[in-house]
């Protein structure tokens, strides 16, 4: 069973927490990484697929769209991420929970819930750090997911939460939580209202400790922490144990490798992560996301990966970047080409469809002009047969 004891860890990030992300943090360093929240009814749509090509596991559900293909929920690449990945699942349902995480269990480490985001998306339906002004439904998800889930596949259970208004309160609710069975407690040391730009309040956690030793809960404290050194300097100033664990967010989504100790400049981190992006066959918009959060605003890259729509040019940009970041060639006008190209396919794509309307109409039309000709034949007809009638009854009159 994987061991939350100390490490050093990646965050659950929606969009940044896919998995080239997650393998690239990895090879530099992170002890476990953390998938991207994924709501409960989401997963449970989802199908087990064996990528033969790629050699992962994919969880994939239905598109709401029937001219879009199925969408991949959720990728793992077991070869590397094997004991060292934690799902992190959005829920606010115990059966839900058990139900979502049932589809997963074989092909993770660990079960996260997340009870600390408060963005929208995840506390609309009770979830994330809404679980906070619960902590009856929390817990009773927890020890769902460890009675349930847990125990029966022999895999930890764990949660991350926020710090709530008061130390007191914060303890009264991590007392709660220990006692469901839970393996670990992430602290993400801000309360819900505030923001990541806001220093975080760390003062709560060798209280917070305490009750984790007591029982045996490991705790991994988040909260601006912004590289492995910094983190062995938190510990030290804070005299903390080493058996606290660190979770590392912004600053790694700004730079995966940042758990190395020689983290890789932005241009290498940037060609690192699009080598297994490319490898993968990630999103496009996934990938220039990452991009937007690697590469400095005042690089002219940032720009030039904007005005990408496909890995083909992103991959040919990436190739004009120089190894501090300077610009070997201008893809200006390529991209400009590409985008010409575009407009002429579109423009006779167009062409062809108002072409097939036309016919189809006219089709539509004669075959309405047939129809109404017969129609006035048959009432011709059948008037001339009336007529008919009447002078026969008449003579026989």
């Amino acid at each position: 069973m994987v061991t939350y004891t100390g490490k050093l860890v990646l965050a659950p990030m929606v969009r940044a927490g896919e998995l080239p992300t997650r393998l690239l943090a990895l090879k530099y360093g992170a002890d476990l990484v953390w998938s991207p929240e994924i709501i409960d009814k989401k997963l449970i749509q989802c199908k087990r697929q064996v990528n033969d090509k790629l050699k992962t596991i994919d969880f994939v559900a239905p598109s709401s769209n029937d001219n879009k293909p199925p969408c991949v929920v959720f990728r793992t690449f077991p070869d590397a991420e094997r004991g060292r990945l934690i799902f992190q699942m959005g829920t606010s349902t115990p059966s839900l929970a058990v139900e979502a995480a049932m589809v997963v269990i074989k092909d993770v480490d660990g079960i996260d819930v997340n009870a600390g985001c408060p963005k929208h998306f995840s506390i609309h339906s009770g979830m994330g750090a809404a679980l906070l002004k619960t902590p009856e439904t929390l817990c009773s998800i927890l020890s769902s997911l460890v009675e349930k889930v847990g125990r029966p596949h022999e895999k930890p259970i764990s949660v991350k939460i926020r710090i709530l208004d008061s130390e007191e309160l914060t303890l009264n609710l991590v007392k709660k939580l220990c006692g469901t069975g839970i393996s670990n407690l992430t602290v993400h040391c801000r309360t819900t209202p505030m923001r990541n730009r806001q220093a975080p309040i760390r003062n709560y956690v060798p209280s917070i400790y305490k009750i984790c030793q007591a029982n045996n809960v490991s705790l991994i404290m988040n909260g601006a922490i912004q590289s492995l050194e910094h983190f062995r300097q938190l510990r030290k100033q804070m005299d903390l144990p080493e058996t606290i664990g660190g979770m590392m967010a912004d600053c790694a989504e700004a730079n995966p490798t940042v758990f190395s100790e020689a983290p890789l400049s932005w241009p290498d981190t940037a060609r690192a992560y699009l080598d297994l992006a490319s490898k993968f066959d990630h999103s496009v918009n996934n990938v220039k996301y990452m991009l937007s959060r690697i590469i400095p605003g005042k690089s002219k890259f940032y720009q030039y990966f904007t005005r990408c729509k496909t890995m083909e040019e992103v991959m040919y940009v990436s190739q004009q970047m120089g190894s501090d970041g300077e610009v070997l060639s201008d893809p200006t006008d390529y991209l400009a080409k590409r985008r010409e190209h575009e407009r002429i396919l579109k423009q006779k794509a167009g062409d062809m469809k108002a072409k097939a309307k036309q016919k189809q109409d006219q089709t539509t039309a004669n075959k309405d002009s047939a129809e109404a000709e017969l129609t006035n034949s048959e009432k011709r007809r059948e008037g001339g047969l009336e007529v008919g009638m009447g002078k026969k009854r008449a003579k026989i009159e």
